[in-house]
Parts: C-alpha cells; sequence; structure tokens
C-alpha cells in the first residue's frame, strides 16, 4: 500500500489508438495545465494495440517527463474499456481522470471538472456543449444517452464524453480488472453524486476515431443490458398480452353471435401476428445474449493482455 506522502491526488489514465500525430502536443498541453492547476498528479498512457508510431512517442515522452508515471502496451486493440482498465490496475491517485488523446477535447477544460470535485462529487463527467461529429454518431448518441440515462437511473446528458473525474475508491469496489473491464456506466449509476460540466469538444485533426457505428451500437446495448434488471421480463409480458388479445379476438367471435371487429380485415391479424413473432424473436435474441456472455465469462478469457509496462518504482 503507499504511503499517503507518495499518494497522488490525480491519476490521469489516457488510452491511444493510433495518436502518434497528436501525442506530443496533447501531451504538452495536458502537462501544462496540471501544472497550472497546482495538484500532485501522475500520467499513466496506455498504447491499445496500434501498430504505427504510438509506442514509440510513448516511451520518448516516457524518458523527458518524469510526471508519466507508467506505459502500457497492450498485445492487440483491446478497445478503450479494456485500455482504461490497463491503465486503472497501476493507477494510485485519490481521483481517477479519464480524457482521450485525440485532441477532440480541451485538455485545458481540467480545472472546470477539478472545481465540481472540489465540491465533494463522486463523478464529475464533461459533457459535449457543441458536438463536431458526423450527424448519424450525434443521433445514435441522442438515443443511446436517453435509454442510458433511464437504465443508469442517472439525468447526465452526456455518458459518451470521455472526459471524466471518478472516486478512485468507487471505482476499485468494483475490482475491474482482465476478466471484468471498467464500465463507465455501471460506476455512474452506483455514484452517490455526480455532476457534468461544459467541455469544448473539436473536429478529428489526425486520423480516424477507432468507434464506428457498429462498436458504438454495440457499445450502448451491452451497457444497457448490463444495467437493465427486467428487461427481457418486460418483453415476455408484452409478447404475452399481444398473445391473449389475439386469443380473446378469437374465442369471442366463436362463442358470441355477434360478429367481433366486423369491419376490421385479416390483414390487420397477419399484421398483428408478424408483430407477435417479432417480439418472440427480440425475446429469444435478448436470452440469447445472456447466455452468450455467460458461456465467454466461463471461458475465462480476458479482455486485454499486456504486452510491456514501463512503470516508475519511486513517487
Amino acid at each position: 500500500m503507499e504511503s499517503p506522502a507518495r499518494v497522488p491526488e490525480f491519476s490521469i489514465v489516457v488510452s491511444c489508438y493510433f495518436e502518434e500525430q497528436s501525442l506530443e502536443e496533447f501531451h504538452r498541453r495536458l502537462k501544462k495545465t496540471l501544472e497550472e492547476l497546482g495538484r500532485s498528479y501522475e500520467i499513466i498512457f496506455v498504447n491499445d494495440g496500434s501498430t504505427d508510431g504510438t509506442l514509440e512517442r510513448l516511451n520518448a515522452l516516457y524518458e523527458k517527463d518524469p510526471g508519466i508515471h507508467a506505459v502500457v502496451d497492450l498485445y492487440r486493440n483491446s478497445g478503450q474499456a479494456a485500455a482504461v482498465t490497463a491503465g486503472c490496475a497501476l493507477a494510485r491517485g485519490r481521483r481517477l481522470v479519464f480524457i482521450d488523446s485525440d485532441l477532440q477535447l480541451d485538455p485545458e477544460d481540467l480545472p472546470l471538472l477539478v472545481e465540481r470535485v472540489d465540491q465533494g462529487y463522486d463523478v464529475v463527467s464533461g459533457y459535449r456543449e457543441s458536438r463536431k461529429d458526423a450527424w448519424p454518431r450525434r443521433l445514435l448518441s441522442s438515443l443511446a444517452n436517453g435509454l442510458l440515462r433511464r437504465v443508469a437511473g442517472n439525468p447526465l446528458r452526456d455518458f459518451g464524453c470521455t472526459f471524466k473525474i471518478l472516486d478512485a475508491d468507487l471505482v476499485r469496489a468494483f475490482e475491474f480488472g482482465p476478466f471484468k473491464v471498467v464500465r463507465l456506466v455501471s460506476i455512474i449509476a452506483a455514484a452517490g453524486r455526480c455532476a457534468e460540466v461544459p467541455v469544448h469538444h473539436r473536429p478529428r485533426r489526425y486520423g480516424r476515431s477507432g468507434w464506428t457505428l457498429g462498436s458504438l451500437t454495440s457499445y450502448w446495448l451491452d451497457n444497457a443490458v448490463l444495467l437493465s434488471r427486467r428487461p427481457f421480463q418486460l418483453l415476455s409480458m408484452l409478447c404475452f398480452a399481444v398473445g391473449m388479445l389475439l386469443v380473446l379476438r378469437v374465442a369471442v367471435g366463436l362463442l358470441l353471435p355477434i360478429p367481433v371487429l366486423p369491419n376490421v380485415s385479416n390483414g390487420l391479424i397477419l399484421n398483428a401476428l408478424a408483430f407477435s413473432l417479432l417480439v418472440i424473436v427480440g425475446v429469444s435474441a435478448g436470452i440469447g445474449e445472456y447466455v452468450i456472455r455467460s458461456f465467454l465469462m466461463l471461458q475465462g478469457s480476458p479482455a486485454y493482455v499486456v504486452r510491456t509496462v514501463r512503470k516508475r518504482d519511486d513517487a
């Protein structure tokens, strides 16, 4: 266990994926902001399987800046959640700061988040007040944020903004690791006090994002399934209710001499049957998702594997 004198106030965990062009500027701006902030800190960079010059740039920065506590290199691209988890495993700070290194978020906005942390909040999240992403991504994000607000029971506007500060004890309580990666939505759902502050969002200047529409959709659905305790019970009840209405309609038509909905064609019945079938398929797919998730957990395959770690042994 670290002595209190050696525990920094902030551990900045930065995941990097094909960021060789932005890393030096990002590091320079982040370091300047941290020094002006006047709080103790450490920086942990994680190379998420990049095959360009990202790792070489990180190692060069590590040699020059003693404020970089560690550089972690993963064997392959494992996703941002896995990379953040690998960084958190080495973090010693009382607060964890997450931010991307692609310069779409300004490191200079960090004091805005710290100001709310000082007011006693467990989680402080940035929200992109004026996003510079393409409209399909903004639309998907808006729909997903509405869903996650419901399942997490938290009114945050921008769950997907990666600029966050979290209480380290809260994060460590989940015992994240290679077999259980960090799920920020789960942490937010468990937090007692959360706040949001507006942060700047810039167009991506270098490379391309590792977040495709497919991976974003998968991410939001994973979190929704993870946090929803009874999603498929509700779907099953809906399917049962629709089925019972159809049965009732047929039974009344057989038992009573009066016609039931005489002006309604069989096309409506076929549509109702088709709708019921879709609900059943949806329920089955949801159950299958849980079965596959349980199967993968039983297999015990790690979400990420660390190739190398460069870490300072001093404070």
